[in-house]
């Protein structure tokens, strides 16, 4: 009581974050704010999380609880001073935690293995007592060979009484395994506030053909300027059979610096590319607003001759190699339909999910027929005469949604989660040993007493003095 009223403010101070109570406080707070910080999408239109919000809590309540979800910083939480203010306690008591305890535990690492005193054997949790025929001299190297062979432990020895004693030890530096965890979640605490501070998280929808050098980011209110630009050059979805449902999407970009290509890659989810620390994710597509520069493309293989490739823009006419035939578009459907009834035709969604291309045949001025030719269908594509119009894509009419990401304090995370991977096997796997192994002259045989400790998993390491025993007491040669 005398020393507690005796602590300075900076011993009380001390002593509170060097508290494991405190610990389990701040994990716990981190969990539930973490928790909210999923619900809610973070950096995300206000329209979005108030439509979310009224999932939980009704449409009325929804705006109220998005200002004040808002003016707590939920919508940019992993940002805020206070959830920064909170790793950083969680910092201050690992790191005072371990310098609290870190002298005792030294203490015990350091600590040269001595000889035990005949009374303390009688204290081991693990103890065992034998007979073996034969005096101390002559079992000695038997036994000496036996230890070294259950756990390869390095034996000093020395004159006991009428007999001998071994002792050892192995694993002294496994007690530090606790610390290496700590200090890989400092690590990993580093490497998170690195990314916070000098990394970002955006988007950019990229039309076909088209260039940027800028990402959004914080829900599109701020532009990240790029070191480098990005284009487009191409993206295509593939379906499953003949439904709409996508089965892969890809996008062809190219990266641009200093006027040269310098990366081209195509990807897809899961598959992203990564320029100068920052990786493109393919994460969506849709139709552009305008697409003014979009481009028809068709193979046009006439009857019984070869296939050509022809690009031209709406309105525009092409003709069949080798006849008086042409063509021209006069419609298009991004997803192409047919009503049962009328078979009329309309059009059934805003995505490329079917796309289809009206087109007009002339000979010599004079109309001779029209019909859609479907992206999906090759059956459409076969004109009366035999020749072949192949709808290969309208190109420039979509986008493809990028996710970008840029987090210089990955490998420092990467660091971290490798030295915590190291620590938990050290800490759950490996223990501190010790072994005493007395051998005493009596009545021209030899009395064995076996004490030994474990600083973890004790059990493991009585099973392994048990072995030893039995293989002693079963007298196999070099102490099998």
């Amino acid at each position: 009581m005398e020393k507690e009223k005796n602590k300075t403010i900076v011993d009380r101070v001390w002593d509170i974050f060097a508290s494991v109570k405190l610990a389990v406080v701040i994990f716990a707070v981190l969990s539930l704010t973490s928790i909210i910080g999923t619900i809610i999408e973070q950096n995300a239109s206000p329209e979005r999380n108030i439509k979310l919000l009224g999932k939980f809590f009704g449409q009325s309540a929804a705006p109220t609880l998005f200002r004040v979800f808002d003016t707590l910083g939920f919508m940019d939480m992993y940002r805020s001073w206070w959830f920064l203010a909170i790793l950083m306690l969680l910092a201050a008591n690992l790191i005072i935690c371990s310098i609290e305890k870190l002298p005792g535990i030294m203490k015990l690492v350091k600590e040269p293995m001595k000889p035990l005193q005949p009374e303390s054997f009688k204290g081991l949790r693990i103890r065992k007592e034998f007979l073996l025929k034969g005096s101390p001299a002559k079992t000695k190297a038997v036994v000496s060979n036996a230890i070294k062979k259950i756990g390869r432990f390095n034996l000093s020895e020395i004159s006991d009484g009428n007999g001998y004693q071994f002792y050892s030890q192995k694993g002294s530096y496994t007690r530090l395994g606790v610390y290496v965890v700590h200090f890989s979640i400092i690590v990993i605490l580093i490497g998170a506030v690195a990314g916070i501070f000098f990394g970002y998280k955006g988007f950019l929808n990229l039309p076909e053909g088209t260039t940027s050098s800028v990402v959004y980011v914080r829900g599109g209110k701020a532009e990240k300027n790029l070191n480098f630009t990005i284009r487009c050059d191409e993206f295509d979805v593939e379906f499953y059979g003949n439904s709409d449902m996508p089965k892969r999407y890809k996008s062809w970009l190219t990266i641009i610096k200093d006027g040269k290509e310098v990366v081209k890659k195509i990807i897809e989810v899961n598959e992203p590319l990564k320029y100068e620390g920052v990786t493109f994710y393919q994460s969506s597509y849709g139709l552009t607003p305008e697409a003014g520069n979009s481009v028809f493309k068709f193979k046009v293989t006439p009857k019984g001759g070869k296939t050509e490739d022809v690009a031209m823009g709406f309105g525009s006419s092409f003709t069949v190699p080798g006849t008086n035939l042409s063509g021209r578009v006069e419609d298009f459907s991004p997803a192409l339909g047919f009503d049962q009834q009328s078979n009329k035709p309309f059009t059934y969604a805003e995505q490329m999910n079917n796309p289809a291309v009206y087109l007009s045949f002339y000979e010599k001025n004079v109309r001779k027929y029209g019909g859609w030719l479907l992206k999906r269908y090759p059956e459409t594509w076969k004109l009366p005469e035999g020749h072949t119009v192949e709808f290969v894509d309208l190109w420039g009419v979509q986008y493809t949604g990028l996710q970008v990401r840029k987090d210089p304090g990955v490998w420092i995370v990467y660091l971290g989660c490798l030295a915590m991977t190291i620590g938990l096997l050290v800490a759950f796997f490996m223990s501190h040993k010790r072994i005493w192994v007395r051998l005493l002259e009596e009545k021209g045989n030899t009395r064995v007493i076996m004490g030994a400790t474990a600083s973890k998993n004790r059990y493991a390491f009585e099973k392994k003095i048990d072995k030893l025993e039995e293989l002693l007491t079963r007298g196999e040669e070099g102490g099998k």
